[in-house]
């Protein structure tokens, strides 16, 4: 039976009762629903951003981009939350497959089948918390220079919440690759996870240089950019 990471979602939890869950020596919450949670919040700061831009006559122009953007963070927000509860429960089924029985040859080949299943789902879960924090810093980047000068600052902490999130749940996508016993899914993903990082840096640093530069930029169609999907992970649930 897999064990459960928490008494309840990790959502329910107040702030201070995931910390102390996060510093105990329970082996759940861990990096990967750290990572998640830190890019719940880059997402909140955008929408946070776009809300304190929308409805002022100085950005009118960009009314549609700060639509698109605070639904998307608010959105991408929620997503993140859903991610930090599922790469927990990952960990514990990876966790509970490691104790299975290897006492015979039939016990130790199911012991094998199902570590290398939990492995892959560990690894799957953070990536596409990689995949959506692509998202995320991509949405701040069409924020800056079209939102409130005044809450720049907030903009390039959403942004660098973003990248080190993204990089977090990159670490545990490459420590759990090598146990799923697929040496060309292995290099598949490790080639992924490399240009998922590369996308995110970059974004990130467009992002505090546009801040820093404080210059306005033109107006931007929202329809032409590629809507954040979570990762494009068809399973993900509605709500996202």
């Amino acid at each position: 039976m897999i064990q459960q990471p928490t008494d309840g979602r990790f959502r329910d939890l107040t702030v201070d009762a995931f910390v102390d869950r996060l510093s105990s020596s329970d082996p759940v919450p861990g990096g990967g629903s750290a990572a998640a949670i830190a890019a719940s919040l880059g997402a909140s700061l955008v929408a946070m951003v776009a809300a304190l831009s929308a409805g002022r006559p100085k950005y009118a122009a960009h009314e549609p981009v700060l639509a698109w953007a605070a639904e998307t963070g608010q959105r991408l927000a929620n997503g993140f939350l859903d991610l930090a509860q599922d790469d927990a429960d990952a960990y514990a089924a990876f966790s509970s497959a490691m104790k299975l029985p290897r006492e015979t040859d039939p016990q130790v080949a199911e012991r094998t089948t199902a570590m290398q299943a939990a492995a892959r789902r560990a690894a799957e879960v953070p990536m596409r918390c990689v995949e959506a924090c692509v998202d995320l810093v991509a949405v701040a980047e069409s924020l800056a220079g079209r939102s409130n000068v005044n809450a720049s600052s907030d903009l390039n902490v959403a942004a660098l919440l973003g990248e080190a999130a993204a990089r977090g749940a990159a670490a545990n996508v490459l420590v759990n690759l090598p146990s799923i016993g697929d040496p060309a899914a292995e290099g598949e993903m490790t080639i992924k996870i490399h240009g998922l990082l590369s996308d995110v840096e970059a974004l990130a640093t467009a992002v505090r240089q546009i801040v820093l530069s404080g210059e306005p930029r033109e107006p931007m169609d929202p329809q032409a950019t590629d809507t954040p999907s979570l990762g494009g992970d068809t399973s993900a649930p509605a709500s996202w």
